[in-house]
């Protein structure tokens, strides 16, 4: 039997992190077995469901890299995939059950019902709809309907018994029939409910396994009667915990970002991405953490998902993506970079080849310090924003000092004779320096590299010199100030 699984969102939001492990798991499963993803959208919910809300699920989907092998934008050979084009095949199976006397009309006005709710809760019992319409025959139910009057249609069930199923995640589930009552199968508007409509999709379309979120776990009885009452064979079922936050509430947007259009706008890639929501709820083997979509798929086992809750740590997911930039070439950090650089004003709208070269050098001088490419944009600062004036009080009081002051001057008077330097130069005048003044270690480097950067931290002298001097040759939007001009501005500053 070749596995057939999918990913079955409402276009009411945008795809946060619960679902879009969800998809993942689903679409592993599938790529790991050599079975069938499918994307097939529920948006019978009228008054919610938008067309911007899907476009934006797809590209979501899209950018993380998961693909479907049948879909609403692709096809395939048991669409429609949407369920607002699917509203005459539910109707010709509602119109089979209310004939076998399966399922009924159900005239109960929304406030005959709330009544009802609030009745059972009084006495203590569980609220479930009584049955009240049950005894109304199918002639005398479509006569009033004639008459126009609205009417829902719902499932006909035992008041006793129980309904159990094997979950692939917790084992056996069994839920008591005295608590469910007839669930609803078509709204009074017409519209199928959502256990209704769910069930005679995945039985068209030879759904095998259900991998889903627990919170569709009450739902599932319900579903199980309905399969019961069609005589189809239901698929295997898998509940996934809940993505939970540090404080073991619901990952809300309290906790940061929860959409994956936010993660992508933060900076994060999509193959880490991937890789932590892999890792919520599901333990690879030998402790491995960090993983690419290939190995994921070679790995990925739904007998070691956890039914405990699922922490989203969004410092763990930052070491990750710190993990997967390493593994980018140069050329690779410098485009994923460029657009946040640009946007700053650092980088030109058209870059040379001269450019690129230089970017990627800074990067890999930076990027050690960063977990994502959008904090690049402030440690680029230190090459095109020289402002002795913006100094902090640390870096303001090296080269006040008296030392400070003295290794500065010697400095600008070796600068003085050249043109441009580089590293090895460097060193020449620092020795010189050392001979002149007998100043070393923190009161020798502390003083000239502040005299470079404005700052008393930052990237390695090494790195730095090479990479002001080359880039103050190339046309930037903000010019950078060579090393002798940097120096020259200190002393004026003094």
């Amino acid at each position: 039997m070749k596995i057939r699984v999918r990913f079955a969102p409402s276009p009411t939001g945008y795809l946060h992190v619960g679902n879009a492990r969800t998809a993942l798991f689903n679409w592993l499963f599938a790529r790991q077995k050599g079975g069938v993803f499918i994307l097939r959208v529920e948006d019978t919910d009228i008054e919610r469901s938008l067309q911007e809300y899907e476009e934006a699920l797809i590209s979501a989907l899209k950018w993380l890299g998961l693909d479907w092998d049948e879909g609403p934008d692709i096809g395939g050979d048991y669409g429609p995939y949407r369920q607002s084009e699917r509203l005459e095949i539910y109707d010709e199976y509602t119109k089979k059950l209310l004939e076998e006397g399966k399922a009924y009309y159900c005239f109960c006005s929304p406030e005959e019902l709330e009544e009802e709710r609030k009745r059972a809760l009084a006495q203590g019992r569980m609220p479930k709809y009584s049955g009240k319409c049950r005894k109304i025959t199918l002639d005398e139910a479509l006569q009033r309907i004639k008459k126009g009057e609205k009417a829902a249609v719902r499932l006909r069930t035992p008041d006793v018994g129980e309904i159990k199923f094997n979950d692939m995640v917790r084992g056996e589930v069994v839920f008591s029939l005295e608590g469910i009552g007839d669930p609803v199968l078509v709204r009074s508007n017409g519209l199928p409910s959502y256990n209704y409509a769910v069930v005679i999709d995945d039985h068209l379309m030879r759904i095998t396994h259900v991998i889903r979120g627990e919170d569709h776990v009450s739902n599932t009885p319900r579903q199980l009667l309905v399969y019961r009452a069609f005589n189809f064979k239901p698929p295997n079922f898998a509940h996934l915990s809940m993505v939970m936050g540090k404080d073991n509430t619901r990952l809300s947007k309290r906790h940061g970002a929860t959409s994956i259009e936010q993660f992508r706008e933060e900076g994060y890639l999509a193959s880490a991405l991937i890789n932590y929501l892999a890792l919520l709820g599901w333990a690879p083997p030998e402790g491995r953490e960090v993983l690419t979509v290939e190995e994921l798929i070679e790995l990925f086992d739904l007998n070691r998902v956890s039914k405990s809750s699922a922490i989203f740590d969004y410092d763990k997911l930052n070491w990750i993506n710190r993990q997967h930039i390493k593994r980018l070439t140069s050329r690779e950090k410098a485009e994923r970079a460029y657009p946040y650089l640009k946007k700053a004003g650092y980088l030109p709208d058209k870059m040379t080849s001269e450019h690129w070269k230089w970017l990627e050098k800074a990067i890999e001088g930076l990027i050690t310090n960063v977990d994502r490419f959008p904090q690049l944009v402030k440690e680029f600062s230190i090459f095109f924003n020289f402002s002795p004036d913006d100094m902090g009080q640390e870096a303001k009081d090296i080269i006040k000092s008296e030392e400070g002051r003295e290794v500065i001057k010697y400095f600008y008077e070796e600068l003085s004779k050249l043109n441009n330097i580089d590293y090895e130069t460097f060193i020449r005048i620092v020795e010189s320096i050392k001979k002149k003044s007998g100043f070393k270690g923190k009161k020798l480097y502390h003083p000239l590299r502040v005299a470079l950067t404005a700052r008393a931290s930052g990237l390695e002298l090494n790195q730095f010199i090479p990479l002001v001097e080359e880039g103050s040759q190339l046309d930037f939007p903000l010019k950078i100030k060579n090393c002798k001009e940097r120096v020259k501005e200190i002393l004026k500053y003094l």
